[in-house]
Formats: structure tokens, C-alpha cells, sequence
């Protein structure tokens, strides 16, 4: 059977498939099309809707009476897991004075990160710093858990041959 060349061009080019005909009966009448398959009760093509925008949410917000080193960061919809690790992260940091973290209330999805610290520094600026250390930390786990994950599975496949 001979390749077809199914481009962009081509398909558009085509005649209508039996899909995208409308639909008739055995008796020759013309039948509604389904619903969703984007063609109207004469079998026409109904004009695209562009999907409405989504709202942008800002996750994380700086909550009111923090000064240049000192700020209470609310993070939407993060928990313990980030919370933590954020926390341990930016204490590393040696311009960081005090950093931590708390869930207001367990019916919440919110988290809320305290950091202070000396004049050398900001605490957005550390809190920005915390996210990419984390983020790097993160990325050297990953790659060393698919190399080890690899490399078992060449050894596994290589005690099967033998």
C-alpha cells in the first residue's frame, strides 16, 4: 500500500471524509449530526470558539507589615512538603537571620513563610534565592535517581542473558 502524505496542506485540500459528511439514513434522509462533532443540523462546519482566558492566580503574595528584611510570604495551595524544604533551604543562607513556616489552619490550602534577615540582603531576594537552590537541589535528585535507575535496569538485563 502506498504512503500517503497526510500534511497540513493536504488535509485541508481533501474532500470531506464519510466522518465529516453529514449524516443520512438508510432511507436517504438526512439524519442530525451528534452533538460535539463540530457541525451543525445541516451538516456544516460550526465556527471555532476560542477557550475563554483563564485568571492568572498569584500563589504566592507578601503579606501586609513586612519591611526590606523582613516579610511573611503566603504561598496558595502548598503545604508541609514545600514548607519545609523552602525553610531548611533559606536557613542555609548565611545573609538569613530567622526563617519559618506555618500552616494557619488545617481547613486551608495556604502557607505562610516568615524570613528576617541582616542588612546585606532582602528577604524577597533570599526567599527568590531559597526557590532556585531548592529547584537546583531538586533537579541533581532527579538526575541521580534516573542514572541509578538506568543503570539497574542494564544490569538486570544483562543477568537475564547470561
Amino acid at each position: 500500500m502506498p504512503s500517503q502524505d497526510t500534511s497540513m496542506e493536504d488535509v485541508a485540500a481533501a474532500p470531506p471524509t464519510s466522518a465529516q459528511k453529514p449524516a443520512v439514513s438508510m432511507s436517504g434522509e438526512n439524519v442530525e449530526p451528534m452533538e460535539g462533532d463540530g457541525l451543525d443540523a445541516n451538516g456544516e462546519a460550526l465556527e471555532a470558539v476560542e477557550p475563554e482566558e483563564e485568571e492568572v492566580v498569584q500563589r504566592v503574595r507578601i503579606l501586609p507589615g513586612s519591611s526590606e528584611t523582613a516579610a511573611s510570604f503566603e504561598f496558595l495551595d502548598e503545604g508541609h512538603t514545600l514548607g519545609n524544604a523552602l525553610r531548611y533551604i533559606i536557613m542555609k543562607n548565611p545573609e538569613v537571620e530567622f526563617c519559618a513556616y506555618s500552616i494557619p489552619h488545617p481547613s486551608e490550602a495556604k502557607m505562610n513563610i516568615r524570613i528576617q534577615t541582616y542588612d546585606t540582603t532582602t528577604a524577597t531576594a533570599a526567599l527568590e534565592k531559597g526557590m532556585q537552590d531548592l529547584e537546583d537541589l531538586c533537579d541533581v535528585v532527579s538526575e541521580k535517581f534516573w542514572k541509578a535507575r538506568d543503570e539497574f535496569n542494564a544490569n538486570k538485563e544483562t543477568a537475564m542473558q547470561e
